[in-house]
């Protein structure tokens, strides 16, 4: 199986080895979908450490 790197920082994601698990983090005060419940920094941050926790490979922040 061909595999994929993406290398960002001092972090390196290989792709093709096994599925990835992608965290979807809404940082906007008027997310539909929890109310604007990560705007601030520090909640926001504080999700995303907990998604990666969670077993999150990628978080996509919007």
């Amino acid at each position: 199986m061909k595999t994929y790197k993406i290398s960002y920082a001092d972090h390196t994601l290989e792709l093709g080895r096994h599925t990835c698990i992608m965290g979807i983090l809404n940082v906007t005060p008027d997310s539909f979908s929890d109310g604007g419940k990560f705007f601030r920094y520090e909640d926001a941050m504080a999700q995303a450490e907990k998604m990666v926790e969670d077993g999150a490979d990628i978080i996509d922040i919007g």
